[in-house]
């Protein structure tokens, strides 16, 4: 079925791509995927997929928010996927500029309000509340690591890391990784889903899961595979489906027009980013068909200019947002031209460079948090590392910051240990989200209201 609703979906955009509201055509192609889907379902086992009808009603819902909204000013795009020198090809949709004020969130909470967890056999269901507590905006950085003590300890390498942000914010030394490659530890932030083979390898070929993969109670997909079937729900279609905004900025993400929306390797074809360039490993949203087929990606997945624009008020400000770097700038060893500065050094420089802006954005200063989330190791298979009296330690315990005007106290530590599922949990506890995959299962510690403080 997931085949046919994805011919389904390119056929009713190529027909809707001369419209000239693009967000109609947006409209048009998710309503006709959303009618093959209600047939299908009807043809299937009774009680059909409750996790695919929930994201195809939320796609619908947001796709008619964005129709009666005012056109954008951005040029039409191609009406057909281009292939860029790499190999790399993109959804057919611009950046959609301004965003459609949301609607008012829900009043506070008291001070620990927060949900408990549901049971995670329903985890892949994307019920949702919006924001329970004060935070109500929630910024990630995802970076390369160079090591925890080369990151946070007395041998930094990230001066502005350690020197300038750690002040401001509440270190968490026990955050690791779940593999040294970043697709992995990405791909669990958005969705809870744990390590692949083809995932630990960053998906050198773009491939998907086998036809007949499916989450298994837990929400987990079992085997191996790089775009995840349309049921593997992420904490972006959560969002959406609590009428909040998300978006993924993403540095230098490129076609062979220039900057583009949503741009990924084509299926079953060889991911080759450029040197220093773009890579789709660090954007986890272009893996998953439940962001692809409905258009969720083609519209929110934009390249990192935006980010500058959308920060200037807080009606255009992200509820959520996820940025990354590219290649060099991620903190990657040996990804920088000749005589720039690399790898730690180069990401700590895009921190400098963005985390001031962030910080400025009056949203943020109201009531937001931003992540500073290490996603791999910059120097994957390198030595084992070693704090600063040479003593080998753990290379996957990379640790984290949390920093907040309001609701993270400053210079503080917490103990225990974390993971990019805890990262999910957490930030689907702020916006009152039932906890996808792993993040849901009792093994996974969310940071907690004593992390962020009494407040909260």
């Amino acid at each position: 079925m997931r085949k046919a609703l994805a011919t389904q979906l390119q056929r009713a955009t190529a027909a809707a791509a001369s419209l000239s509201d693009k967000r109609f055509g947006l409209l048009i192609a998710s309503s006709l995927v959303a009618t093959s889907a209600i047939v299908a379902s009807g043809l299937g086992p009774a009680g059909g997929d409750g996790a695919l009808a929930a994201l195809l009603g939320r796609s619908l819902a947001a796709d008619t928010s964005a129709a009666t909204s005012p056109a954008s000013t951005s040029q039409p795009a191609p009406g057909s996927a281009s292939q860029s020198p790499k190999g790399a090809t993109t959804q057919a949709a611009e950046p959609l500029g301004v965003n459609t004020p949301a609607p008012s969130p829900a009043p506070e909470a008291p001070a620990n309000d927060l949900k408990p967890p549901s049971d995670p056999t329903t985890s892949t269901s994307p019920a949702s509340s919006g924001p329970v507590g004060p935070i109500k905006h929630v910024f990630v950085i995802s970076l390369a690591s160079p090591g925890y003590e080369q990151s946070f300890g007395s041998i930094s390498q990230m001066p502005y890391l350690s020197g300038t942000l750690r002040p401001q914010g509440q270190l968490v030394p026990g955050y690791s990784l779940l593999a040294e490659a970043a697709l992995p530890n990405n791909i669990a932030t958005i969705s809870g889903q744990p390590p692949n083979q083809m995932t630990e390898s960053n998906c050198s070929t773009y491939a998907p899961f086998p036809l007949k993969a499916t989450p298994n109670k837990k929400g987990v997909v079992p085997g191996s595979g790089c775009i995840y079937p349309v049921e593997a729900l992420t904490v972006a279609d959560q969002i959406s489906g609590a009428r909040l905004r998300w978006h993924a900025y993403m540095e230098d993400m490129v076609d062979e027009n220039g900057p583009h929306n949503c741009v990924q390797p084509q299926p079953n074809a060889p991911d080759e980013p450029p040197a220093g360039g773009y890579a789709a490993r660090n954007n986890p949203f272009v893996y998953f068909h439940s962001l692809l087929d409905v258009g969720d990606c083609a519209i929110n997945d934009v390249p990192l200019e935006q980010l500058t624009k959308d920060l200037r008020k807080p009606e255009t400000t992200p509820d959520f947002a996820f940025i990354s770097p590219n290649l060099c700038r991620a903190g990657v060893a040996g990804q920088c031209s000749p005589g720039e500065p690399d790898g730690a050094v180069a990401a700590d420089q895009f921190l400098a460079e963005w985390a001031p802006k962030i910080l400025a954005a009056k949203a943020i200063k109201k009531d937001g948090l931003l992540v500073i989330a290490f996603n791999g190791l910059g120097s994957p298979g390198q030595a084992p590392a070693t704090d600063a009296s040479g003593a080998p330690v753990d290379p996957l315990k990379v640790g984290a910051l949390l920093v907040s005007h309001r609701y993270v106290s400053r210079g503080g530590t917490r103990d225990g240990t974390f993971t990019p599922y805890s990262l999910l949990r957490s930030i689907e506890d702020l916006f009152g989200l039932t906890p996808l995959a792993e993040a849901g299962s009792a093994r996974t510690v969310s940071f907690g209201d004593d992390l962020l403080g009494p407040q909260f």
